[in-house]
C-alpha cells in the first residue's frame, strides 16, 4: 500500500439495458454479473472488486431503475437501486451514447447531492459519427453536475481506464477493504443460479415471461466436482412446457449452456441437474421473493 492509496464503494446505475453488467464484467476482467438483451436481467445487487497499484474500487452493480413500479419484484429492485446510492462513496451513472430517454432522467432525480458523480456514456462503438456524441453531453451537463463525464464502451472496453482514472479519485484514502484475489461476495452457489438464469433467458427470452427465476435447492463440492441441483421456478404450468421444450429438448440446451458457463468460471467439472417448478404469483408475493433469495 502506497501512501495516498485509495478504496471505496462505487454504485453503477442506470435504466434498463444500458450495459451495467457488462461494464462490471469487463472492469472485474471475468463474468460475475449475468448479461441479456431482456430488460431487468439483473436483479441483485452484485458486488465487484477491481484492484489497481494505488485502489481498490468496490463496484455495486444494481437493477434498472423501473420508472413503472409493477409488482413486488421491480419495487424490491427499485429499493435496492436507491438504497445503493447512499452507501456508496461514487457514483457511475450509464446512459447509451446518441439519446437519453424519459428513463434517464428519472434515474438523474435519484442521484444523491453531495457525493461525486462521474457519468459512463455507453456504446460509443455503436455511433457512426463521433460527432454525435457532443449534444448529449452539452443536455447531460446542463441536466446535473457531474464530476467527470466518460465516453467508453463496455463491450470492447474502450476508455474504460479513463473512467477508472475518474472514479478513483474521488475514493476516501485507505487500504484495501478486500483480499486482492477476491472478485466478487457472492458465492459460487449465488453465481451458479445466475448463470442458469442467464441461459434462460438467453433461450427463451421472447417466449417466457418475466416471471422466471432459478433456486439452487443442493450444491456439494466433491473435491474440484461441484454437484448442482437447481429449480427454474415460473409462474404457470404453460410457462413449464415452454421451458422444457419437445421432449425436453430446450431444458437439457439451457443446462448445457449454463454447465459450461459454470465449469470455465469455477475452473473444475460441474454435474449439473436442473428441475422446472411451478410457483403462481412468486414476483408479486413478498415472502415468496424472500424464500428464493431477493433481499
Amino acid at each position: 500500500m502506497t501512501a495516498t492509496h485509495r478504496a471505496g464503494y462505487v454504485a453503477i446505475v442506470g435504466r434498463p439495458n444500458v450495459g451495467k453488467s457488462t461494464l462490471l464484467n469487463r472492469l472485474v476482467g471475468m463474468k460475475i454479473s449475468i448479461v441479456s438483451r431482456r430488460a431487468q436481467t439483473t436483479r441483485h445487487r452484485i458486488l465487484g472488486i477491481v484492484d489497481e497499484p494505488d485502489a481498490q474500487l468496490l463496484l455495486v452493480d444494481t437493477p434498472g431503475y423501473q420508472i413503472a413500479q409493477g409488482g413486488a419484484l421491480n419495487r424490491l429492485m427499485n429499493r435496492s437501486v436507491i438504497a445503493s446510492l447512499q452507501d456508496v462513496d461514487v457514483v457511475v451513472l450509464v446512459v447509451e451514447a446518441g439519446k437519453l430517454t424519459p428513463q434517464d432522467m428519472q434515474v438523474v432525480k435519484l442521484l444523491p447531492k453531495g457525493k461525486p458523480v462521474v457519468l459512463a456514456v455507453n456504446k460509443i462503438d455503436r455511433l457512426k459519427d463521433p460527432a454525435a456524441l457532443l449534444p448529449l453531453i452539452d443536455r447531460a451537463r446542463g441536466l446535473y453536475d457531474f464530476s467527470d463525464i466518460v465516453p467508453i464502451s463496455a463491450q470492447d472496453g474502450t476508455q474504460l481506464h479513463h473512467l477508472v482514472k475518474a472514479v478513483k479519485q474521488y475514493l476516501p484514502e485507505g487500504p484495501a477493504l478486500y483480499d486482492p484475489e477476491t472478485v466478487t461476495d457472492r458465492s459460487e452457489r449465488f453465481l451458479a443460479a445466475e448463470l442458469l438464469r442467464e441461459k434462460l433467458f438467453h433461450a427463451l427470452g421472447e417466449e417466457l415471461p418475466y416471471a422466471a427465476t432459478v433456486m439452487i435447492d443442493r450444491f456439494e463440492l466433491e473435491g474440484s466436482l461441484r454437484r448442482i441441483h437447481a429449480s427454474i421456478v415460473v409462474d404457470k404450468p404453460g410457462h413449464k412446457a415452454i421451458v422444457i421444450g419437445s421432449r425436453g429438448e430446450a431444458l437439457k440446451a439451457i443446462a448445457s449452456r449454463a454447465r459450461k458457463d459454470m465449469e470455465q468460471l469455477f475452473g473444475g467439472k460441474v454435474f449439473l441437474e436442473v428441475w422446472v417448478r411451478v410457483r403462481r404469483g412468486w414476483s408479486d408475493d413478498v415472502k415468496a421473493l424472500h424464500s428464493l433469495g431477493y433481499d
